[in-house]
Order: C-alpha cells, then structure tokens, then sequence
C-alpha cells in the first residue's frame, strides 16, 4: 500500500519510522510519504491561509496550494494502483472512523491523506479531490483537533497494522476490540499471583474450550459494563 499525507507540518509523522510501521516501511509492505503543503505555494511567505469570506473568526485553507497538490499526488499512480486514490480529509464533521473503516480501508491499494489546519480547507478544495479520486471526510470522535495530523496518525495505525505482513502473529488481530463489534477479554501473564491479585483459575487449567467459553463470557461482559451502546442490537 501507498500512503501519501500532506500537512504544513510533515515532520510531525516522523515516529511512522517507528515500531511495526517502521518495519514494515522498511521492508517495502508500506510506502508512506509526507509532502509540506508549502511546497505547491508561489508567494515569498509560503502562504497556505487567508480571512473566511462572509466574516468569522480564524483563517481558512486556501484552495490553491491544496489543488496542486492533489493534482501532482493524484497523478503519480504507482503501478499496482491502477484505480483512483482514496482521498481523506480528516473532519470533524466527517463520517466516524471504527474499526470496520480501517478495515476497508486496508484493502485499498492507494490512499491520499490531506491533514487541515486553522478553521478548515476551502470547501471547494473537496469538490475538486473528488474529480482525482474517492473522496471521504472521517471523523475519530464528536472532539475537535487544532489540526488533522492527530487524526491522520491515528487512522494510519489502525489501517497500517492490517496490511498482511505488518503484524507478525496474523492470528492476534481476530480476538481484538471492535472486530466483532465486542471488546478483548483481559489479558493475563506471569506471576499467576501478584500483590495479592490471582489469575483467574480457569487460564491455568489447561482447558482450551472452557479458556474460549470463558473469554467470551467476559467479552460481552465487559461490552455490557464499559459499552453497552455495542449490544443494542441482537447477540
């Protein structure tokens, strides 16, 4: 998978060179990329902002220097990526991002991410990137950001970590919270007693079906106390 990201602040993504990411960047599963958005501006002072038309408060993206870039990122379509991008603006006015998202989204071959700043990206900057490609605004939580980079690492972790290779144990990623819209059961390692808390016997018993009775139990137990929101529907 291709990943481009464009912010007026590219060095923000640098632990991508980190931990799994990092790995899978070096061995050639993830191509990610940063652009500076002020590389597609012309004036002496890089400006990326101007005053919203109609009055208000704070600065708005201009669409210049964002539909150059589109243009240019667009266009340089790896070979394995021969369908139109999937281009992102996180927002909070956007759809919410869940695990399903991440998901879909980790079986797209080419993903564009524009990461805004100030009050928001000129709205026809929008209308423009959905000529280039698919365009989608997702939202981590009903929160709002001083700017999208937060919300971009976020979802590039959650997608990232998906990419078959990225992870070592495949087999970790079935039981995990949300995949099956239920929260992971409690996890447990060595001392089997610690400070006066003990494990609970049936993870030391031997018995993997009742050890997977058990995790399931406390699966939708736990969904039931911390999210019951998770259960409004048939189980």
């Amino acid at each position: 998978m291709r990943i481009d990201v464009v912010s007026i602040f590219p060095e923000y993504f640098g632990p991508l060179e980190m931990s799994l990411l990092g790995k899978a960047r070096g061995a050639g599963i993830l191509d990610i990329r940063t652009h500076d958005l002020r590389h597609w501006t012309h004036d002496r002072h890089r400006t990326v902002d101007d005053t919203p038309y109609g009055g208000g408060a704070g600065m708005v993206m201009k669409p210049e220097p964002w539909g150059e870039a589109l243009d240019e990122l667009a266009s340089d379509a790896p070979e394995h990526a021969p369908a139109a991008p999937v281009i992102i603006f996180p927002s909070p006015a956007g759809e919410l991002f869940t695990q399903a998202t991440a998901r879909e989204l980790a079986r797209e071959p080419r993903l564009i991410f524009g990461c805004g700043r100030y009050e928001g990206i000129d709205e026809r900057v929008f209308a423009h990137a959905a000529t280039l490609g698919r365009v989608r605004l997702i939202s981590l939580g009903d929160y709002v950001l001083n700017g999208g980079e937060v919300a971009v690492m976020a979802m590039i972790e959650a997608i990232g970590r998906l990419i078959p290779g990225v992870v070592g144990n495949p087999a970790s990623l079935v039981e995990e919270s949300h995949e099956d819209g239920l929260l992971e059961y409690p996890s447990y390692t060595k001392p089997a007693s610690w400070r006066g808390r003990e494990v609970p016997p049936i993870l030391l018993s031997g018995n993997h079906a009742a050890i997977d009775a058990w995790r399931r139990e406390q699966r939708v137990e736990r969904t039931r106390e911390r999210r019951p929101d998770l259960l409004a529907g048939d189980r």
